[in-house]
């Protein structure tokens, strides 16, 4: 790529540059304030409304949130929630996106119109509610994964990029004795790792993120996510499970407890791109090209 080097180009560079440059500013300062005002005293934040830089640092917030198992119990099923559903929900996917990537498998235009019209029409929140209830997942962390194991438009990336990996590989495969199941395993998976990634990352994200189906189908508390007992600290104000374990200790602020709990739920998914951002990107080229 020649770089213009004239005075119009040069212009334009600088202009995008400083535009792009606040455009980042302005929506990474929301992150800023909620970071600081989760270390900020209540009589800060009743003065100041948007806090950068806190004046007093204080860490009563994260002390009142951490003076109980309640939210440690519901990090620690979040967590497992997103790993399984994520392992099954990429399981699945992949079996199901390779399928339909075969073009010689029998009733296969059939079977996506079914799968793009489940991504336009749906039963709706009472029919799928009466379907959990009826397989016997009410109150069943299954009711966390199942409902939602497989995405139709991560199916259809997979299977779009499924499709590009070469026929010989296969057919070279199928000489060499391998079966359907070994040339998925051992060929087009390994192969598609940008790809599997690139899905794995959204998986995870849709799990960790999980509220309304946790709210309609859990009904003990001790087995709530973290995203729904974030709710209960930011409805009920005063925190959930927390009172009998901080003695007579003044609770912190309102404010700075919904913020650092923001922080305790957001930080371990943020943690997980840094190890996917390589693949990640790869995944997203791969399929702008290929797709």
């Amino acid at each position: 790529m020649v770089e213009d080097r004239s005075f119009g180009g040069r212009l334009f560079s600088i202009v995008n540059y400083a535009l792009l440059g606040i455009i980042a500013l302005v929506s990474f300062l929301p992150f800023v304030h909620v970071i600081a005002g989760s270390f900020t005293t209540g009589a800060e934040l009743a003065v100041k409304k948007f806090v950068l830089i806190p004046t007093v640092w204080s860490f009563d917030a994260y002390r009142f949130i951490f003076s109980t198992n309640a939210i440690f119990r519901a990090m620690l099923v979040s967590v497992l929630v997103t790993l399984i559903g994520t392992a099954f929900s990429m399981l699945i996917s992949s079996m199901m996106a390779y399928g339909l990537a075969r073009r010689d498998l029998d009733g296969r235009r059939f079977i996506m119109f079914a799968v793009v019209f489940t991504m336009l029409f749906n039963g709706g929140l009472i029919p799928t509610f009466l379907v959990v209830k009826e397989l016997g997942l009410v109150d069943q962390y299954a009711a966390l994964v199942l409902p939602i194991a497989v995405n139709a438009f991560n199916m259809i990336i997979l299977k779009n990029f499924f499709q590009n990996i070469p026929d010989g590989l296969e057919e070279s495969a199928k000489i060499d004795g391998c079966s359907d199941w070994g040339i998925l395993f051992r060929i087009v998976l390994p192969l598609s790792l940008p790809a599997l990634a690139t899905i794995s990352l959204f998986y995870a994200v849709t799990y960790w993120n999980t509220y309304l189906n946790a709210i309609l189908y859990l009904d003990s508390s001790s087995k709530w996510p973290i995203q729904v007992l974030l709710r209960q600290i930011v409805v009920l104000a005063s925190g959930f499970e927390f009172g009998s374990s901080l003695d007579n200790e003044v609770p912190p602020p309102d404010q700075s407890v919904k913020m650092a709990v923001i922080v305790v739920a957001t930080v371990p998914i943020l943690l997980v791109y840094p190890f996917l951002q390589k693949h990640f990107a790869k995944g997203a080229l791969l399929g702008s090209i290929k797709g």
